[in-house]
């Protein structure tokens, strides 16, 4: 089995190690010691990350992530962690079609505004050419 060092971790990810062992203080990860106190990290470790950075890529909160992560660990089968991933997925989906729905209707309230603008300034080009 190969073991990483946080360092190597830290690189293989792009991120601190400070943010690693962030995520440790939170419970997300929870790895090895070796004999000289040293994180060493499994390639189950290193699959949470993934799953970590994925999770904040896609706009979930760390108490969800963290509970999406550690549901694994609680049912070896991974039908509980797939469930709750599902029902987070919907929610962020809504969250998305919402936020999707708001910026078209923002950006049609500035082509309007845009096109009253745009002939209001042509209309004061030409009263100025008339002078």
């Amino acid at each position: 089995m190969i073991l990483r060092t946080i360092q190597e971790v830290a690189k293989q990810f792009n991120v601190s190690t400070r943010t690693i062992r962030y995520y440790e203080e939170l419970g997300l990860l929870n790895p090895n010691r070796s004999s000289t106190n040293q994180r060493t990290f499994s390639k189950k470790e290193l699959a949470k990350l993934k799953l970590i950075f994925r999770g904040k890529r896609y706009g979930f909160s760390l108490e969800e992530i963290k509970e999406m992560v550690l549901l694994f660990d609680y049912d070896r089968t991974g039908i509980q962690q797939l469930e709750r991933t599902v029902e987070y997925g919907e929610q962020k989906i809504q969250e998305i079609d919402g936020k999707i729905a708001e910026l078209v209707q923002i950006k049609k309230e500035i082509q309007q505004l845009q096109g009253i603008f745009t002939e209001k300034l042509a209309t004061l080009k030409g009263e100025m050419d008339d002078e």
